[in-house]
């Protein structure tokens, strides 16, 4: 049976984009950690949409992980027509100040665990001539921004590795797509222990969407085949303004006005 694998699904914007997609009559299967979220989306996607609605519970900070998921995903006969790679986590704060465990928990995440899910499942796609693997990054993988450093790098990683694989997969039939949303009202800042003054002082101004508007462009560019989308308007004009600035001068002026927002010297 063909199915639309998406990780990160039992929350924010992967549930609404779950959502739109079995609206859509798209067969799915659920991936995240919390295994009691996943069983009650799966049975309301299911039930109101009438399509199938499988879930995995799995934790992508192991490194087994995706593996386990592919080898899963062959035993119940789950053809994945569609990888949506879209669980991730942010840090925020001096680099030199974060915990190591939780910086390398995030590469783990962020690009660990994309680039084995997308190898592993990108192989059959090949065979096949067909498939769709969606990459989320982030509105920050377009400049450097300090004291979001690692997380922001992780994200352009992933914008580079999407539009290069672009290329290799187009001669196969093998479209894939990089996603960047903005800042997005869900539990993000509370995941990244961003809710305190460095938070703050982070996101002053930012243009907020919620997780269902980000669903709806999620949906446009998906079944429009966009090799690369960003959520909003007022982020997509901020994308064009930052190619004109180099990236020396975006740092340095970012990094001016988080000092000056959290009264720091230097």
């Amino acid at each position: 049976m063909k199915t639309t694998l998406i990780t990160g699904a039992s929350g924010g914007i992967g549930e609404a984009i779950a959502k739109r997609l079995a609206e859509k009559k798209e067969n799915l299967t659920l991936v995240a950690r919390n295994e009691t979220k996943l069983k009650l989306l799966s049975q309301e996607l299911s039930q109101k949409y009438n399509v199938n609605v499988d879930f995995i519970a799995a934790d992508l900070f192991d490194p087994q992980a995706p593996e386990a998921i592919y080898q899963e995903c062959r035993h119940r006969e789950l053809e994945v027509s569609s990888l949506i790679n879209n669980a991730g986590m942010g840090s925020g704060g001096e680099f030199a100040g974060a915990d190591l465990k939780n910086l390398e928990n995030m590469l783990q995440l962020n690009n660990g665990a994309l680039v084995s899910l997308t190898h592993l499942f990108m192989q059959d796609m090949l065979k096949q001539k067909a498939g769709t693997i969606v990459n989320m990054g982030s509105l920050i993988s377009f400049a450097p921004v300090p004291y979001m450093a690692l997380y922001g790098a992780s994200k352009a990683f992933v914008r580079f590795l999407s539009q290069a694989l672009y290329e290799e997969c187009k001669p196969y039939g093998v479209h894939v797509m990089f996603f960047a949303p903005g800042l997005t009202s869900t539990n993000f800042m509370e995941a990244a222990a961003l809710k305190n003054e460095t938070g703050d002082a982070l996101i002053a101004g930012a243009p907020t969407q919620t997780a269902d508007q980000v669903a709806e462009e999620f949906i446009n560019a998906y079944y429009e085949r966009k090799r690369a989308a960003v959520s909003g308007r007022m982020n997509r004009f901020a994308v064009k303004l930052l190619t004109l600035v180099p990236n020396s001068v975006i740092a340095a002026s970012s990094a001016r006005t988080f000092k000056k927002r959290t009264n720091q010297k230097g």
